[in-house]
């Protein structure tokens, strides 16, 4: 069985880079890369490196990433390829990995991902010795899965764990930098949230939206004020009427409201049904879309399609009127509207402000 050992390296939250330490034999044309299946970090690793998974999958992704690949995978000393810029010295090859061999064996004493190496120098003799003995490839692997991503490059060494310096100089030459939020996008968003809009909002139907909520809150506040400017004063018996009375008035408001909605639900619906935008199956459930929320329905039947065999035959030739009313709103506006607790007439003041 070769020994394995593996370092996790932090990346940008869309992957990670792991660098695993893996026995190469004297002698060898194709070298194991990655093993197959599960394989953690043994003692000895940087804490919390793994789980990696080399599924049949990722293999094949793995191996589709190299094959147009115009240059072969380096195989270097010590990762000095990562350490070049902080030592200085030069990055010289121990070996190279044909990018184009890539191959999957899911079989064997030792299944994973292989490549043909060549090596070049004094290698051969180096690893017939046992002076050096391991090969490390670098491969950046999905945080979610573990699952490799691809093959960056590889190394020969001695030393199984990697330290902090090559974990730096991994996430600073592979990790795209996560790109920093626009403030003024966040604080859009955060405003909409606090109003009740889902982020979705245009600017110009938010500003719409607030322009109408503030004049309506400040005109409560006019008539706020001047109630308590008068309240210490006798009420004039010609300008105000007993609560009694206005609480009346206040419930034939609503019944006449209910009264009002119905009707209109029934001209939109009976309208559509002889558009074709409705079919009589579907009454019943407009009926309690209108009396529920009378702009929701509104709203339906002004977008819904109408469907040429359906128009004229489901109202036994009745010639139906069109409904009219307040002009129509789009399904944003209308959204705006209900959440904000606002008319047609007032969104539509301030948005044309």
């Amino acid at each position: 069985m070769a020994r394995l050992h593996c370092t996790a390296l932090s990346a940008a939250p869309r992957s990670t880079l792991a660098v695993c330490t893996l026995r190469v034999r004297p002698g060898q044309e194709y070298i194991r890369l990655i093993p197959d299946g599960e394989f953690h970090a043994p003692r000895g690793a940087m804490a919390g490196a793994g789980p990696w998974r080399l599924t049949p999958e990722s293999a094949a992704r793995v191996i589709a990433a190299n094959r147009s690949r115009a240059a072969d995978i380096l195989i270097d000393f010590e990762h000095q390829t990562l350490l070049s810029e902080q030592n200085g010295q030069r990055v010289l090859a121990a070996g190279w990995v044909d990018p184009r061999s890539l191959e999957y064996r899911p079989t064997g004493e030792e299944p994973g991902l292989y490549g043909r190496v060549k090596w070049v120098g004094d290698t051969a003799q180096l690893l017939e010795a046992d002076l050096i003995r391991y090969i490390s490839p670098v491969f950046p692997a999905d945080p979610q899965t573990g699952e490799p991503l691809d093959l960056y490059h590889a190394a020969l060494t001695n030393f199984p764990a990697i330290d902090e310096p090559i974990s730096a100089a991994l996430s600073a030459r592979y990790c795209a930098p996560t790109p920093p939020e626009d403030p003024q996008m966040d604080l859009l968003k955060k405003l909409l949230a606090a109003i009740g809009l889902p982020d979705a909002t245009s600017e110009a139907d938010a500003l719409a939206g607030v322009a109408a909520l503030k004049a309506k809150a400040d005109a409560a506040e006019a008539q706020i004020t001047a109630l308590k400017a008068g309240s210490a004063a006798q009420p004039d018996p010609a300008k105000y009427v007993p609560i009694e009375t206005m609480k009346g008035m206040q419930d034939q408001i609503v019944a006449l409201s209910a009264r009002i909605n119905d009707d209109e639900a029934a001209r939109l619906i009976e309208s559509a049904i002889a558009d074709g935008k409705l079919t009589e199956p579907q009454r019943a459930w407009a009926e309690g879309l209108g009396k529920k929320d009378i702009a929701a329905l509104r709203a339906y039947v002004s977008s819904a399609p109408a469907i040429a065999a359906l128009k004229g035959m489901q109202t036994q030739g009745k010639e139906m009127g069109k409904p009219t009313g307040t002009t129509q709103l789009t399904e944003s506006e209308l959204a705006v509207c209900k959440a904000m607790g606002l008319s047609a007439d007032e969104f539509i003041k301030h948005k044309e402000a």
